[in-house]
């Protein structure tokens, strides 16, 4: 196993994944692009290091990342050096743990996307199973169990140079503002071979919940288990509760984890509802809202810079994320959304006229008629000017079109269809 790591087709094709994914540079600096020149000037001195067991990773780098519902969650950024490594071992170990996972588990997975887990999901919910065991482990990737995560390792991987430069990874510990900390515990977010070992850790839970004969899904750290009743939930519960704190010693998260119905409940930023006895997919509301705040962020009608850069970059954030949700059941709510980004920007460009001639020309131009610019080029509230018929008539949805900026509503049944 050792030898196929390291073999030079393997760190080829670790190389070219680590330049597609990109990133920022862990504590040394070094950039990915930086990455190829020190390989061809110091790779035999790094292979002599591993196949002698003398290597030592550096630590990852700290990052805080905010979280949607408050908090932050800790990334850590190894080395791009680091990062080819872990690569390497990443390609190798996966396909020997593959098939042995839970066809419930969705997370990291390769060929296994959010929306198989939700259409899943939606599957157990029509089947009647419409109360959710919503488990959040507490602070999972910081608190994983070194020596029960290397035990699990070694069922498959009997190398000990492997299990060897595992274990170095998850000891080499983490800088945070310059002082380096040991880690005891965790593994932590943003290496490439984190996923992997977060996978093989939570397949016990997977196998247990197959034993039971529980219909589940889980990505990542986030497990939710559908039963009939809510007593049967509470009762699912709290043996889960145990089973993580004695088996795997994790810890569930007790303002996070509900019992509660699938409709009242996000999952990978969707929730369900049901319409004439059907079970649907719309978009859950806390993601609808942090879409709003990105494009509100974009809009401001105090962001300076040309319109069709400004346009260009609402472009870019909404296709990728009409791209993901795309799965809801709910053309209205993209409708709505668009009506709602081209008022934010006439009120942008009513900002930027400032002044009331500048205001009447600029709607003339657009082809208003004189007398009726005029009563666009008063009024001291941008936003209740922006929904005034005047201005909607020169700046109206056609005009949007030819300034660059995609329909989000025709983008959407544009996916559906394909």
């Amino acid at each position: 196993m050792w030898e196929r790591i390291l073999e030079r087709q393997n760190l080829f094709a670790a190389l070219k994944r680590v330049k597609e994914n990109g990133g920022a540079p862990g504590i040394d600096g070094m950039t990915v692009a930086e990455l190829p020149a020190y390989l061809k000037a110091h790779w035999l001195d790094i292979r002599a290091q591993l196949d002698a067991g003398s290597y030592q990773p550096q630590p990852v780098r700290r990052v805080e990342i905010p979280k949607p519902d408050g908090g932050v969650r800790l990334l850590g950024i190894p080395t791009v050096l680091d990062r080819l490594i872990q690569q390497a071992m990443a390609q190798v170990l996966t396909p020997l743990f593959e098939p042995g996972f839970s066809p419930q588990s969705f997370g990291f997975r390769p060929g296994r996307r959010a929306w198989d887990a939700v259409k899943t999901a939606q599957g157990y919910i029509r089947e009647g199973y419409t109360w959710v065991v919503d488990i959040d482990l507490e602070k999972f990737f910081d608190r994983v169990n070194h020596d029960k995560l290397r035990a699990r390792v070694a069922r498959v991987v009997k190398d000990r140079r492997v299990l060897a430069l595992i274990r170095k990874y998850l000891v080499s510990g983490v800088m945070v503002n310059g002082v380096v900390l040991d880690t005891g515990e965790g593994t932590p977010q943003g290496g490439p071979l984190s996923p992997l070992l977060a996978n093989i850790m939570l397949d016990d839970l997977d196998k247990e919940l197959e034993r039971r004969g529980h219909r589940f899904v889980r990505y990542a750290d986030d497990c939710n288990i559908y039963v009939r009743s809510r007593r049967a939930g509470e009762r699912v519960m709290n043996s889960v509760r145990r089973f993580l704190g004695e088996v795997l010693s994790l810890k569930v998260n007790a303002r996070k984890s509900t019992v509660d119905r699938a409709w009242r409940l996000k999952f990978l930023g969707f929730s369900f509802y049901k319409r004439k006895g059907e079970v649907l997919v719309r978009v859950a509301k806390q993601a609808l809202d942090r879409c709003q705040e990105k494009l509100r962020q974009l809009t401001r009608r105090t962001r300076p810079g040309k319109l069709g850069d400004i346009l260009q970059s609402i472009n870019e954030y909404l296709m990728g994320w009409i791209g993901y949700f795309r799965l809801a059941d709910t053309p209205s709510v993209f409708a709505e959304l668009e009506e709602w980004l081209r008022r934010r920007l006439r009120q942008l460009v009513w900002k930027r006229w400032k002044r009331g001639t500048t205001r009447w020309r600029e709607l003339v131009a657009l082809g208003v008629p004189p007398e009726r610019a005029a009563l666009g080029a008063v009024g001291t509230s941008p936003w209740r000017m922006a929904a005034s018929p005047v201005v909607h008539q020169g700046l109206s949805n056609a005009y949007w079109r030819t300034q660059g900026l995609r329909s989000i509503v025709e983008r959407y049944h544009q996916l559906r269809s394909a």
